[in-house]
């Protein structure tokens, strides 16, 4: 069979424009590190700081973000993930295939400048730590006023462009050396600043006992009160506040581009990685640290920016989690910039247009102003894209349960789908509509706002044509699904097989690290546990700060090598 004749209408469509092959899919490990890294941001600093100043109670926090995370990963696992798995398609390429190229093309638009801008502000979110480092004036105004500020932007923006230009598999890597570190030094920063917390407020090192931790958390952290001197937020807001924050990727399904590489559905539940311990504990952890930080410092919470609270917290550590912890967030942000940017010149290779974005994402990150509004930004980020994500859904799932065909656009071979853009459209006049006249929190409006816009194009679709079979153009589909299986089954078998890694040297590398990590962990308890008087407190601070830094030097060189010496097995 000729193999080379059959294959040439696949062999000149990008990669990223086909179904995921099967030899490509990873496991939920992949997902769990991946999210784990993404969601453990230096954000999450900015964010204990709002739960603040949004004067939420104590209680209120440890409960409502339980409930409000879990509701995120459940979004993740029977929203998102079930769509992803079934098509392999990220939501880019989907959309495309449902709603024309107009409107496509208009959305791709959209979350190239959303993801764009999230990438810059993380990226100068880092930058903040090594201006710290350096001693450069903090950058105040909306544009820099220190050249070797927008030195350090440039240097730090190239390592995210060089990893996200290489696509799923190197996001995934890096993303998996630093979870792990990140959950220990977030865990650590609250031990090493509670004690701090503590003598202020009740005049010892340590909380006697959970009531302690309470009346000291309702005293000096979450008070209750916001930042105007008026009763805060309450669990209902902050439940909201927790599931709405990534609403842009679970209900707006932007996240198909990362599960449409998981092998089952199931591997939604990864999300939990990011979610209860990034979205929780780091949430948790960032508060207390901000809030010691400030004790030491002798200011508000509010007034401080990330380098200031890690390096309180973690010492020389803390500039590097405030660097990597941007790089995370902005690494896979700036991979779907690219990929949305693919979708659109879609006769470019995912590599140049995450190339070009990321020269553009730069630039944008030398101006201070858009990390200082970055909450915004991801409040109403959310609300733009969920209409888009109740259009996707009600195509895959409603469809085919109430007798219409799915990809009924698709068959028709329109470019300008009315239902979709209509939908969209007043979907967006309804959840804004909805917030202008206050009829409900902010944090909910995307829930009515995605079911509203299901009903809108469900209505509008039948009546353009989602009603009428198309068996001919079924039958087209399904076959050119299977040869597109065939042609993945054909290049797999032209790529080398990475084996497994079991060398003695490559176990004593990563038992090293993990070793590191414990020790980090054990230094953060003692500090917590072991300082019965101030004197004590701060002898054991010190020497945390001290040989944390050395740790952490040793477990991203020996995770670094152990994984570099794992890819280079292969037959």
């Amino acid at each position: 069979m000729d193999t080379t004749n059959e294959f040439q209408q696949f062999k000149n469509v990008e990669e990223e424009q086909l179904p995921i092959a099967k030899h490509k899919l990873h496991n939920w490990t992949h997902f769990a590190g991946l999210y784990a890294a993404e969601h453990v941001a230096a954000t999450e600093f900015v964010i204990g700081a709002t739960f603040v100043a949004l004067g939420a109670s104590t209680k209120d926090i440890l409960l409502g973000l339980l409930i409000g995370n879990i509701l995120a990963v459940l979004s993740w696992r029977f929203i998102t993930s079930p769509i992803a798995v079934d098509t392999r398609l990220s939501l880019y390429t989907y959309l495309n295939k449902i709603a024309g190229d107009s409107m496509t093309k208009l959305y791709n638009w959209a979350n190239v400048i959303i993801f764009t801008v999230i990438s810059a502000a993380m990226i100068t979110v880092s930058a903040t730590a090594v201006r710290f480092a350096f001693d450069i004036p903090a950058q105040l105004n909306w544009y820099p006023t220190n050249v070797w500020f927008v030195l350090i932007v440039l240097g730090v923006g190239t390592v995210v462009v060089s990893i996200a230009i290489y696509g799923f598999k190197a996001v995934s890597e890096f993303s998996g050396i630093c979870a792990p570190w990140l959950f220990v030094m977030f865990t650590c920063g609250a031990f090493v600043l509670l004690p701090a917390l503590s003598l202020e407020v009740l005049g010892k090192t340590i909380p006697a006992g959970w009531n302690d931790f309470i009346a000291l958390g309702d005293q000096s952290i979450w008070t209750g009160i916001d930042s105007n001197g008026k009763a805060g937020i309450g669990l209902v807001e902050v439940i909201g506040f927790a599931w709405a924050a990534n609403t842009i990727t679970h209900f707006g399904l932007i996240d198909m581009a990362l599960l449409r590489f998981a092998k089952k559905k199931s591997y939604g539940l990864a999300t939990s990685t990011g979610m209860m311990f990034g979205h929780y504990v780091a949430w948790i952890s960032a508060g207390i640290m901000g809030a010691g930080a400030a004790v030491i410092l002798g200011k508000s919470i509010v007034e401080l920016d990330p380098g200031d609270v890690a390096y309180y917290a973690l010492g020389w550590s803390g500039f590097v989690i405030v660097i990597v912890a941007g790089w995370t967030t902005a690494i896979a942000n700036l991979y779907r910039a690219g990929l949305a940017a693919q979708a659109i010149f879609f006769n470019q290779s995912r590599k140049k247009t995450t190339l070009l974005v990321g020269i553009v994402t730069m630039m944008v990150a030398c101006f201070p102003f858009v990390f200082s509004q970055i909450l915004p930004l991801l409040t109403y980020a959310g609300l733009l894209v969920v209409p888009v994500g109740g259009i996707v859904f009600a195509e895959h799932q409603i469809f085919p349960r109430i007798g219409y065909t799915r990809y009924w656009s698709h068959y028709r071979q329109l470019t300008f789908s009315t239902p979709a853009i209509a939908s969209w459209a007043l979907g967006l006049v309804f959840g804004f509509g909805l917030n202008a006249l206050n009829v409900m929190s902010f944090f909910y409006l995307f829930i009515p706002t995605w079911m509203f816009t299901i009903l809108v194009y469900t209505f509008l679709a039948g009546r353009y044509g989602a009603k009428s079979k198309y068996p001919e153009e079924e039958e087209k589909e399904k076959n050119r699904n299977k040869n597109i299986e065939r042609f993945q089954e054909y290049k797999a078998e032209q790529e080398s097989i990475h084996l497994k890694d079991t060398t003695v040297f490559t176990k004593v590398l990563r038992a090293i690290s993990i070793l590191v990590l414990l020790i980090t962990l054990i230094l953060a308890c003692i500090v917590l546990w072991d300082s019965s008087t101030e004197t004590m407190y701060l002898e054991h601070r010190e020497t945390f700060y001290q040989y944390a830094f050395i740790c952490t030097l040793i477990y991203f060189i020996t995770a670094y090598w152990a994984l570099n010496r794992k890819k280079s097995i292969k037959i």
